[in-house]
């Protein structure tokens, strides 16, 4: 591109503003954000759970830093501002479009099995039996080997511009000078606070005073903002296989009791090794057409990809848009319903598990499945997987138990798009932090099954050595004639599928807004007899029951985070406004 001619201050403004030069006033420190659900402009995007980590990535797009360094700036500041849902000590999925090659890439971040773990590692020996939930997920034991720091160098060497040092500094500032507690964050703290109480680490960190802070309180976290400078100093062998490695596994191996604590946690099998040798893995995207768009999410080990993409196909078979809103939330809900019955079955770790995804994704199965779909009755759940006209009653429900994650889209000003799921699973994860590290580590490993459930077929998510548990997580980006069109998705653990799935119906079949599509009201069908809704959506489900949909309330679903792009380097950045506490929206160059 040749540079403006000097003087030329119309040619100047106007690519200032489509963010391929510099503003004039670049040299002026812009203003600080303030936290809103919706913005639109140009020269990059995003849309993340807390203000000050929405505001590190605008940061790092400001100095000219790609989508993927503000992608990485973004999920390090969360590690501090929304430390109960993802963080060091987790994993994710990453998915990213690059302009420059038109191509839309993947990396695998999920957590992995201990060498030393095994399909029997969630049974208790002293009674043959399974481990209740809870016992499982507040111990060392549920701790999977944490992928997040391996995504970011990953996802840095293929498009970053800049270091993982430079790009871990706002996330230092944000944990060395502190921030104000929300309401959100006060609120999952008083939720966890009796499991955090049994920590000695945690509760140091989460409970100052003996209690969850109040709304406002300034919390700090001096020992993160070390960590991530051991890590920036040392390059990411300090996690792995390094002295911060060190402590998580021995962490995980003898958990940190408090001096009163009242529980006795199975002991972890993740060592020194199991860090050292921890790898993400590229994988090529799952991919579906849906009216003219190209849909890519995520493959397993997330059954993310797969399950919006077999929902999508089986909707393809019918014209949705055409039909009156109760026929058409019908179809969404049996749809959903029928693509959870194959996952179920399915999906796991393709290292370990032979997953059909060509198949799954064909237009044959779609069509199979379709001709399942009544009008006038709901199918019944459990519905088996792969039955065709002929429907069967056995089947397996969804038992994830993954409750949280939180989700970001970011873009940059040469085209490329980021849409990144992280976690630690349950909100505050395995309920210990890291002594003197300032991380709760993941229960990624309570995503397996804890026993065979498939009857007399394989499981295909039972644990082993080295093996990634299957994970809903399902960042998207849609494609309109090759290039972006929409970068989306949720936390939620299995209702993330049917956020992500429900959005697109909304914005392609519906013809909503993208404000509108993400604000409607969800529900979640996962091949289970109840449907579980927002309130919204069951005040006005009246003729779904009539067919024989039985509901279930829950408050909130999902906490959406998208990007629209609308031409012209123009994009719409849009969270959630009342989910989950509000979203926080950002654009490089805002449009009045």
């Amino acid at each position: 591109m040749r540079t403006p001619r000097r003087g030329n201050a119309l040619s100047v403004a106007l690519l200032a503003i489509a963010g391929l030069v510099a503003a004039p006033s670049a040299a002026v420190a812009a203003p600080p954000l303030v936290k809103a659900p919706f913005a639109e402009g140009y020269g990059g995007a995003v849309v993340s759970d807390s203000i000050e980590s929405t505001q590190a990535g605008i940061d790092v797009l400001r100095r000219g830093g790609t989508a993927a360094d503000a992608a990485v700036a973004v999920a390090a500041t969360l590690g501090v501002t929304d430390p109960n849902m993802a963080g060091l000590g987790g994993g994710g999925y990453f998915v990213y479009y690059d302009a420059r090659t038109r191509q839309v890439s993947t990396i695998d971040g999920r957590e992995t099995t201990p060498a030393a773990g095994d399909a029997q590692m969630f049974i208790n020996p002293a009674t043959g039996t399974p481990y209740p939930f809870w016992t499982a997920v507040n111990s060392g034991l549920s701790v999977g080997t944490p992928g997040m720091l391996a995504t970011w160098e990953r996802a840095l060497r293929r498009w970053g511009r800049f270091s993982l040092k430079d790009n871990l500094k706002p996330a230092i500032k944000v944990a060395e000078k502190g921030f104000p507690v929300t309401p959100q964050l006060r609120s999952e703290i008083l939720e966890n606070e009796a499991r955090f109480k049994q920590f000695s680490s945690t509760a140091e960190l989460f409970l100052p005073g003996g209690t969850a802070p109040e709304v406002g309180y300034i919390l700090r976290n001096p020992d993160l903002a070390d960590t991530y400078r051991e890590i920036a100093k040392d390059g990411t062998r300090a996690f792995y296989g390094g002295k911060i490695g060190e402590d998580v596994a021995e962490t995980t191996q003898n958990p940190p009791l408090a001096a009163d604590a009242t529980i006795t946690p199975p002991k972890g099998r993740m060592t020194v090794e199991d860090l050292r040798d921890y790898r993400t893995i590229d994988r090529a995207p799952s991919h579906v057409g849906y009216r003219g768009y190209d849909v890519y999410g995520m493959a397993p080990s997330s059954s993310g990809g797969i399950t919006v993409g077999e929902a999508l196909n089986i909707l393809e078979t019918f014209d949705i848009g055409g039909m009156e809103r109760t026929q058409a939330l019908h179809h969404y809900l049996e749809a959903s319903k029928l693509a959870f019955a194959d996952r179920n079955r399915h999906i796991g770790d393709p290292a370990y598990v032979d997953v059909p995804q060509e198949r799954l994704l064909s237009d044959a199965h779609a069509a199979k499945r379709a001709c399942l779909i009544d009008p006038a009755s709901v199918l019944p759940a459990p519905t088996a997987p792969d039955a065709g006209c002929e429907p069967a009653a056995a089947g397996t429900a969804s038992s994830e138990n993954e409750v949280h994650t939180n989700h970001f889209v970011v873009s940059d000003k040469r085209g490329n798009v980021v849409s990144y799921t992280n976690t630690i699973e349950q909100v505050g994860g395995s309920g210990i932090v890291v002594p003197g590290r300032g991380f709760l580590l993941n229960n990624e490993l309570t995503d397996f099954n804890f026993t065979p459930s498939q009857g007399s077929a394989p499981d295909p998510n039972l644990a082993a050595p080295g093996k990634r548990p299957r994970s809903s997580m399902s960042p998207t980006i849609v494609l309109k004639d090759g290039k972006p069109w929409l970068a989306v998705g949720s936390p939620g653990g299995s209702t993330i599928i049917t956020t992500v799935l429900q959005i697109l119906v909304n914005r392609v079949d519906f013809g909503m807004s993208l404000r509108d599509a993400v604000a409607a009201p969800r529900a979640t069908q996962r091949n289970s007899p109840t449907t579980v809704a927002e309130p919204a959506f069951i005040a006005a489900a009246g003729g779904l029951k009539s067919i024989g949909h039985v509901f279930a309330e829950q408050r909130f679903i999902g906490a959406a985070a998208t990007l629209e792009f609308t031409g012209a380097g123009k994009v719409l950045a849009v969270g959630e406004e009342f989910r989950r506490g509000g979203t926080s929206a950002a654009v490089l160059h805002p449009t009045p």
